[in-house]
């Protein structure tokens, strides 16, 4: 099956450079009009230019497609309804939206500074947020969208020196979660991508031979399978030097203590039955968790 894009309107933020810039390409190359959404900050998120933006979208042009630039902050909704208010006014749908941009202020938590855990938040969260909000309601009408959040590792697993970027990429998640549940009868699927990739935010992290390795192409295969109208819903997909995996979240069978033993002693005697992994699976909503432990509840009463 050929993935292609044609007819359908996507929106990539932070696309002037490394994967956003790769996804926006790659949707332009199989048929899809791009917004390219740049503020054309560092990595840091200081400063703010437009050129590479806009160097995207000659590039998209040159080759026949269709895009245009914004240089919308993310974090700043003003901004973000403007620059979906323009792609509706050029195009009249957006079918896709992808929501890359992000910034580092990679600290310890005992030397990082409040601002600098909350811009983190404000970009990486509140900029999916807001993007997210600007487009749902469209594509809700038009029964069709692909929503893509960008995660981490840093957030599922921890990192060093990360925990403002960490918080907010698992943050992403809870909000994919959610919202995969919300859109799914409107034919509205969102996933997240969750990327190893050479581009600034690991240019200072790893050897070159090892960067070489992980090209911002590898990760924009995946990311176009996410956007695609064959896309799951709620997944985490995993891509990085060639490499594909699938995340989830599980949870353990766990086990029921009556009354007389819902003590902390109780739950440390049991922490081994607690702990094991031999029957957790991954719950479809958060309310699974409560059905499972009352029909516990319910098969001792009635054992009884």
């Amino acid at each position: 099956m050929d993935v292609r894009f044609d007819g359908q309107v996507a929106i990539v933020t932070g696309a002037g450079n490394g994967l956003g810039r790769s996804h926006a390409l790659a949707l332009a190359a199989r048929g899809a009009k791009v917004v390219v959404n740049d503020l054309g900050g560092a990595r840091d998120g200081s400063g703010a230019s437009s050129e590479a933006a806009r160097e995207v979208v000659a590039i998209i042009e040159a080759n026949g497609g269709e895009a245009m630039a914004h240089g919308a902050n993310v974090a700043v909704m003003a901004e973000v309804e403007d620059m979906v208010r323009q792609a509706m006014a050029k195009w009249g749908r957006v079918d896709i939206l992808v929501n890359n941009a992000g910034i580092l202020r990679d600290k310890t938590f005992a030397k990082m500074s409040l601002d600098d855990f909350r811009l983190v938040m404000d970009v990486h969260l509140m900029g999916s947020v807001n993007c997210t909000k600007a487009v749902w309601d469209i594509m809700r009408e038009q029964e069709y969208g692909r929503i893509v959040m960008t995660t981490s590792s840093s957030g599922m697993y921890g990192n060093f020196g990360q925990s403002n970027y960490g918080a907010a990429k698992m943050a992403v998640l809870g909000f994919m979660n959610t919202l995969g549940l919300e859109g799914a009868k409107k034919n509205v699927r969102v996933n997240a991508l969750s990327p190893t990739a050479a581009t600034r935010m690991t240019e200072d992290l790893l050897p070159k031979e090892v960067l070489d390795l992980l090209t911002p192409e590898s990760v924009t295969a995946g990311a176009l399978v996410l956007c695609h109208e064959s896309a799951p819903n709620r997944h985490i997909l995993c891509a990085g030097a060639g490499g594909y995996a699938s995340s989830r979240i599980f949870e353990t069978d766990g086990v029921f203590l009556g009354v007389e033993q819902q003590t902390p002693e109780a739950i440390l005697e049991n922490w081994d039955a607690i702990t094991s992994e031999a029957a957790q699976r991954p719950l479809e909503a958060g309310s699974k968790q409560t059905e499972k432990f009352l029909a516990k509840a319910m098969a001792a009463m009635s054992a009884e």
